[in-house]
């Protein structure tokens, strides 16, 4: 009977640490759309005092999908079950409704709050409306009403109160899209989490329930587009069985708002067309593309348009064909053009046969152009002028080009920064491009202004990310990476939020509204940009990571066939200093920027020394504004780059509490792989900038336990992203 009643205690042991273990265990799948239930007694109180029940107006697929995301989320929150109505009957009530379908008794109630809001623009109002407390949700169109539901429920999840309640909001931006790297196979080009969601092998028949999700969490926080394939793309997702895929992706996203876009192979005439050309100023090649753009519009009567890549790093384009960038973006902006597509055509291009500076080669392609394009043609331009690294300066097209559309495009995906073990808050190096002043009509010409449309009175406008999702769990591979693709999302909405406000928002969502946590994690996640850049690449130094892979330290790397592609092209480190010299005595790029920029840059002085190396080479014993020799400062924040890594590291562990084991231990980990990394960089690149400097490492700079021969021996033909 003992041993009965001890294998019974054991049992009910294991129950209940199983129990508890399955109740708190969060794999990340849910992201920042959790509902969990209220903690704050007073504002469970309030928040169910204040909604009973919802009543919905019309029955379209979005609004129903508004509903059942209210539903959903208010159950979850309140603790129990909300009803949903189509009548007005009680007190409380949350409405929701498209203003076509909404009750004309309601009009005299927000008339004036829809002048001049935007299509996709929404109205959360609190009314009385015969004695009757009611809280509208109302929008122009269905998916105002979606954007609008969710950032309703977003107040619950940041605990907020919800009475007296007058929001009005819309997107800033009309185009506000993911690219996805992804290729027919499911490898990711520069995809860190996995393989892609995209299932080409069992669509269109299997709609695997993460497509379903996807495009909920995109709905959340505003996007509006994707555009499912490579930049470098394939051909194939052009013809008609891969075509009929896109549909079926098409129709899943479309009820949340979000149109599909594909990537357009310059040569896809030749390739899938059996023509001998793809000039686009041949007539067979401009009715092939016509031809084309009828087929996928029949199947697809919302299509998004074309995102091409062209003559850049070896893809076909226009200039195979004596042809320039205008020639080949207006040829696909006339098939498309009759359905309301866009077009638009990345500005990131370099030459191998252009011997001048790399980061002025995107500029003097397109500069000369402006104006020349069709008005469904947007201009892709990255952040900066090189290619995503962890600090540029803010690229001179923004500014320059006043007569075409500018669209930003930032990376979510983490190529340059550690890929998906490194915590990185993303949205703080976005604020700082999106808050740089070009002055190109005077001060406070910010880039936010150039692309929104506001400084040159454009209204084709966009924002691009590259995309950071996968097929692991979590989607991004790391948890605190899911808040770069929120934060992108919110920016991409509002490039005049700020990243605290974004950062506050994604915690108080996806972790705890405990202040403490919230004050703790948010001061880790603005700073931890900061610190990648220090133990990466401070005082502007750039692109020395590994090549190809660009995993870890390579600054040394030398002996590639195009000189760009070399690290040591970047640097230029030698025996009387550090740094690219892109001055009027140099490359003189910084005659690309507006003379008040211009003039700064030129400068070692007046030049932010965040950007130092970026535009001057210095000697080693140059004095930075802390009086430290620029030797000293390059080790020095090397230094701080691992320390505040550990920082984080140590901190991460203090807040254990608040937190639920899996995504602790998860997070943890990869805290414990990003200090190691960051004291690779560090020791790496000090030990081979040493060798030119002579001098030796300031005190409270570790110094490294193996020699420069190991690091450099390090191979990765593995290394995750290769596409």
């Amino acid at each position: 009977m003992a041993f009965i009643l001890q294998k019974a205690r054991l049992f009910l042991s294991f129950f209940i640490v199983v129990t508890f273990s399955q109740t708190y265990a969060n794999n990340g799948y849910d992201l920042w759309l959790q509902y969990k239930k209220t903690e704050n007694n007073n504002l469970l109180s309030h928040y169910k005092s204040t909604v009973k029940s919802i009543v919905v107006f019309g029955t379209s697929k979005t609004i129903e999908i508004s509903a059942r995301e209210l539903k959903k989320g208010l159950s979850g929150m309140l603790g129990q079950t909300i009803p949903k109505t189509s009548n007005i009957e009680s007190d409380n009530v949350i409405v929701i409704s498209s203003l076509s379908n909404l009750e004309k008794n309601f009009l005299p109630l927000i008339e004036n709050d829809f002048v001049n809001l935007p299509d996709e623009g929404f109205l959360i109002k609190s009314v009385k409306y015969r004695n009757k407390n009611l809280t509208l949700i109302i929008s122009k169109n269905d998916i105002g009403v979606l954007y609008g539901s969710f950032a309703f429920l977003r107040l619950l999840q940041t605990n907020q109160r919800i009475d007296n309640l007058n929001i009005k909001d819309a997107p800033r931006l009309k185009h506000r899209l993911l690219n996805h790297w992804d290729n027919p196979d499911r490898t990711v080009e520069r995809g860190y989490a996995g393989f892609s969601i995209w299932n080409w092998h069992k669509l269109p028949e299997y709609i695997d329930q993460r497509y379903i999700d996807y495009a909920r969490a995109n709905a959340s926080v505003g996007i509006n587009g994707t555009v499912l394939t490579n930049v470098n793309a394939n051909a194939l997702i052009l013809t008609p069985e891969y075509l009929e895929k896109v549909e079926a992706l098409a129709n899943v996203f479309r009820p949340y708002g979000i149109k599909v876009y594909l990537t357009a192979r310059f040569s896809a005439p030749i390739q899938i067309g059996k023509l001998e050309t793809a000039d686009p100023l041949d007539e067979k090649v401009q009715q092939w593309w016509k031809n084309k753009a009828k087929e996928i519009y029949e199947r697809i009567p919302d299509f998004g348009g074309f995102l091409v890549k062209a003559n850049s790093e070896g893809q076909p384009g226009p200039q195979n064909y004596r042809r320039n960038h205008v020639d080949g973006a207006n040829m696909l902006a006339d098939a498309v053009a009759p359905y309301g597509g866009i077009v638009m055509w990345r500005a990131f291009v370099y030459s191998e046969h252009d011997p001048t500076d790399r980061a002025k080669q995107a500029y003097s392609e397109f500069v000369p152009y402006d104006g020349q394009f069709r008005n469904n043609v947007m201009v892709q331009v990255k952040n900066g002028a090189i290619d995503f690294q962890p600090r540029e300066p803010f690229h001179p097209m923004f500014g320059a080009m006043p007569h075409t559309p500018l669209t930003m495009e930032f990376q979510i995906t983490q190529e340059y920064l550690g890929f998906s073990t490194h915590l990185v808050y993303l949205p703080k190096l976005y604020e700082e491009v999106l808050q740089a002043d070009t002055y190109a009509q005077g001060k406070g010409s910010t880039v936010a202004k150039v692309i929104d449309g506001s400084l040159h009175n454009n209204s084709l406008t966009g924002m691009a990310g590259v995309s950071n999702i996968g097929n692991d769990i979590n989607w991004t591979g790391h948890h605190f990476a899911q808040a770069n693709w929120y934060g992108y999302g919110r920016l991409a909405w509002n490039p005049y939020l700020s990243a605290e406000k974004i950062a506050e928002e994604w915690i108080r969502c996806t972790f705890s509204n405990s202040e403490e946590f919230v004050d703790t994690i948010k001061r880790m996640m603005i700073k931890s940009r900061e610190t990648v850049v220090n133990y990466m690449t401070p005082y502007g130094l750039h692109h020395i990571m590994g090549t190809g892979h660009h995993y870890g330290p390579a600054p040394w790397v030398s002996n590639l066939p195009r000189p760009e592609w070399n690290p040591v092209y970047y640097h230029k480190a030698d025996g009387y200093g550090i740094g690219f010299n892109r001055t009027k005595s140099g490359s003189n790029a910084t005659s690309q920027y507006f003379p008040e920029v211009e003039k700064m840059y030129d400068k070692a002085k007046t030049t932010p020394e965040k950007d130092l190396l970026w535009f001057h080479h210095l000697p080693w014993d140059y004095k930075l504004k802390n009086e430290l020799t620029l030797w000293e400062g390059i080790a020095m924040k090397y230094q701080q780059g691992v320390n505040e890594v550990y920082e984080m590291l140590t901190t991460w562990e203090k807040m254990k509490k608040y937190i639920d084991n899996e995504r602790y231990n998860d997070v943890k980990m990869s805290l414990e792989i990003q200090l190691k990394e960051a004291k690779w960089w560090r020791d790496a690149c000090l030990l081979y900038f040493q060798q030119f400097s002579e001098m030796p490492l300031p005190d409270g700079v570790h110094a490294p336990n193996k020699n420069l021969d190991y690091y450099q021996s390090l191979k990765f033909p593995y290394a995750p992203g290769r596409g």
